[in-house]
C-alpha cells in the first residue's frame, strides 16, 4: 500500500477513537493533525524515492528537508495547543499528529532498504 493511503486510513482510526473517546472537536482536532501528518509524510517520501546511485551530499539534503518538516508539524501542534486548548485539545491533536506520522516513517525505514 502506498503512504498516502495508510496514512488516511489511520487518521479516520484515530479521528474515531478521539470521537469515542473525547468528542467532536477532538475527532476533528485528530483528523486534521492526521491529514496534515499525512501530508508531511507522503512529501517526504518522495523526496527520498529514487536516491539509489545519488551523492551522499544529495541524500542528506532531501533527509534534512523531510525532518525539517516533520519538526516544523510538531511545532505547529504546540503552538496551536497553547494559544487556543479548546478549539484544538493538545491531546488529540498530539494522537492525530503522532499516530500517523510514527507508524509511515516506520514504512518509509522499510521502503527505503
Amino acid at each position: 500500500m502506498k503512504p498516502g493511503w495508510i496514512g488516511l486510513t489511520l487518521t479516520v482510526v484515530i479521528g474515531a477513537v478521539s470521537a469515542a473517546a473525547w468528542g467532536r472537536n477532538a475527532a476533528l482536532t485528530a483528523l486534521l493533525f492526521g491529514a496534515i501528518a499525512t501530508g508531511i509524510q507522503v512529501f517526504a517520501s518522495r523526496l527520498m524515492a529514487n536516491q539509489t546511485g545519488k551523492t551522499l551530499h544529495d541524500f542528506m539534503g532531501r533527509w534534512a528537508i523531510g525532518t525539517a518538516l516533520r519538526f516544523g508539524g510538531a511545532i505547529l501542534l504546540m503552538v496551536v495547543a497553547l494559544l487556543n486548548p479548546m478549539l484544538f485539545p493538545p491531546l488529540a491533536a498530539g494522537l492525530g499528529f503522532l499516530g500517523v506520522l510514527i507508524p509511515l516513517l516506520f514504512l518509509e525505514v522499510r521502503t527505503l532498504r
